[in-house]
């Protein structure tokens, strides 16, 4: 029978059987794939073993290496953020109260020591410095005067000593008469009369000598007075070359001048404004005095000494690192230098790190110090390997005193 000539289900049923003829070679060629992917999925396996391992290798040694770098060097440093660019700056304030008349120097500008800043009328001053002047000279004509008095005193002593030798003269031969007519006047040579006015006269002799006497302790004693208004003269003089001085160092206060070479900072003075003393004008931030407060936890000033090395870096310099020295720590905590302490006995109490200051000096060029300001945030590393020995001497000694107090 040809093709052409079968039936249609002869057809179908030839068509289903051919597919179930070719069955054996597709089995072969799926075995022959899985066997393919089989043998990579196994090499895979392999290649990443070998690649984990030697990450775990390379992860341990990394780890060994951190470790002992950190036990030899890395505990020994100890970092902080918490740190600012510090400097004492001067504030400039008048001595003097006035108005303003000129002002020297504009914001921002460098100074030098002593350089004028502001000059305050001095013409108040002035008048001041002139009265205590005035006040002087007449003082000293009140001391001249008492000297000449003094002067003149001594030729009254000496005219009064002479009156007094007179009347004395004078007494004593009034009283010889009286002796010498005293025996005449008894015999009747001489008349009691005679006798009686002689007595009266030497008697009125005597009492003239005491009363020039008294005049002369008197006049003596004048001196004294005059030798006190000369010293009060000269006291009103010195009390008033005191006012003069203090009035000549207000007169040169009125030109304010820098007290230290820096910047001028927070200028808030202009010309024509009235002043008050210890009104403040302006700063002046000495820039060549620059330092570094860092707040250190408590936990990390066990080995901190001064003298100890340091790493700065500051974030206006980007990857330019400054050395530094570590100056001294703060007596206390910032918390204990706060306006407001705080009183761990009142309340509930939470335990907090506290920090302390640490002031550190900068070693820079001049050419990295132009470009420091105070304000800026660093980041500084303390070397403290130097004192690793110190918390063992430390623990020494306490033991010692430990096995006495046993």
């Amino acid at each position: 029978m040809d093709r052409d000539s079968r039936t249609p289900h002869e057809s179908a049923s030839s068509e289903n059987e051919s597919p179930a003829a070719g069955e054996p070679a597709e089995q072969d060629n799926a075995a022959t794939d899985d066997g393919q992917k089989g043998a990579a999925k196994k090499g895979l396996s392999g290649r990443a073993k070998i690649i984990l391992l030697l990450l775990a290798v390379g992860a341990l040694v990394a780890g060994l290496v951190w470790y002992l770098r950190y036990e030899s060097r890395g505990k020994y440093l100890q970092e902080t953020n918490d740190a600012t660019v510090s400097v004492d700056m001067t504030t400039v304030s008048p001595r003097v109260a006035g108005y303003v008349e000129q002002v020297f120097v504009s914001d921002n500008q460098d100074v030098a020591a002593g350089q004028p800043l502001a000059r305050i009328d001095p013409r108040n001053s002035r008048a001041q410095a002139a009265q205590a002047e005035a006040q002087i000279e007449v003082a000293r004509a009140q001391a001249n005067n008492a000297r000449a008095q003094i002067r003149e005193q001594y030729a009254t002593i000496a005219q009064a000593e002479a009156q007094l030798a007179s009347a004395r003269a004078k007494a004593a031969y009034d009283a010889a008469e009286v002796a010498r007519y005293r025996p005449l006047a008894l015999s009747g040579a001489e008349t009691r009369q005679q006798l009686a006015q002689l007595e009266s006269t030497a008697r009125q002799s005597a009492q003239n000598a005491r009363a020039q006497a008294a005049a002369l302790v008197m006049q003596r004693r004048r001196v004294a007075s005059y030798e006190t208004q000369v010293q009060q003269g000269v006291a009103q003089g010195r009390s008033a070359e005191a006012q003069l001085a203090s009035a000549n160092v207000d007169v040169n206060a009125t030109l304010i001048r820098a007290p230290v070479a820096g910047r001028v900072g927070d200028k808030t003075v202009t010309p024509g404004q009235y002043v008050q003393t210890g009104t403040r004008l302006m700063s002046i931030v000495p820039l060549n005095r620059l330092y570094i407060t860092a707040n250190f936890k408590e936990t990390q000033l066990s080995l901190m000494r001064p003298g100890q090395p340091v790493s700065i870096k500051v974030d206006a310099l980007d990857g330019i690192d400054l050395k530094g020295r570590v100056e001294s720590v703060a007596p206390g905590t910032g918390a204990q230098f706060s306006l407001l302490p705080p009183e761990n006995a009142t309340g509930n109490f939470t335990k907090i790190t506290q920090r302390v200051p640490v002031r550190i000096s900068i070693e820079a060029t001049p050419a990295a110090r132009r470009l420091l300001v105070p304000g800026l945030s660093v980041v500084v590393t303390v070397d403290t390997i130097g004192a690793k020995g110190e918390l063992d001497r430390i623990r020494e000694q306490q033991q010692q005193i430990d096995r006495k107090d046993r």
